[in-house]
């Protein structure tokens, strides 16, 4: 698909992604997989999502000589799954970023109106000085993350982006519509949204496949 359109998304097309994307949404990959495919993936992700963090410079005494070397300037970041299925998500930035303090929001979708209801939010006290990483599996109808965005904002945090493995263009345009400013991440735009409110192809629902629930 041409994402040409959207500013604000970043398509991570590396081979190993797409390799592990199309195992992930395999009917027949187990739970077991599954959770080690997402693990994997939000890893990948996360190494790009983390290339605009600025550097600093200190020394270091290598076994030869004094060096002068780079480090992360000072950078606080948190992380904040979306209940249930971002929680799948967070061990993968945490390999990169093992400091990152982590949040919860808890949203779920009304069957009929398919519009997000919170009812759970847990957020580090600092999250207005902290760069913040939302993940969900699946961006949608953008409803979830778009209201979780606003959570955040209400909170006092300025830098986000958000992290998922496949995105609806119907979900880009609502997280974009309410702000613009938020960078996405994905492996992968899909086609369209089907009456349910599933991503077309995707891979299903990402909660039930990562806890082998139905």
């Amino acid at each position: 698909m041409d994402t040409s359109r959207w500013d604000n998304v970043v398509v991570l097309d590396h081979p190993l992604i797409q390799h592990k994307l199309t195992i992930l949404r395999e009917v027949g990959t187990g739970a077991k997989e599954f959770r080690e495919l997402v693990k994997e993936l939000t890893l990948l992700m996360a190494y790009e999502a983390t290339r605009d963090f600025q550097l600093a410079e200190t020394t270091v005494t290598t076994p030869i000589t004094e060096a002068t070397a780079r480090v992360l300037a000072g950078k606080k970041v948190a992380v904040i799954p979306i209940l249930r299925a971002g929680l799948g998500m967070v061990d993968g930035i945490l390999e990169l970023v093992p400091a990152a303090k982590v949040g919860h929001i808890g949203l779920y979708r009304d069957p009929e109106t398919l519009k997000p209801v919170e009812y759970y939010c847990k957020l580090p006290e600092d999250i207005g000085e902290r760069d913040v990483m939302i993940v969900d599996p699946m961006l949608a109808t953008g409803g979830s993350a778009s209201a979780a965005v606003q959570f955040l904002r209400d909170k006092g945090a300025r830098m986000i982006r958000l992290l998922c493995i496949i995105a609806a263009p119907e979900g880009i345009d609502a997280v974009r519509e309410c702000c613009e400013d938020v960078r996405i991440y994905c492996c992968a735009v899909d086609s369209h949204l089907n009456d349910h409110g599933y991503i077309v192809p995707g891979l299903g629902d990402a909660g039930d496949r990562l806890f082998g629930t139905r």
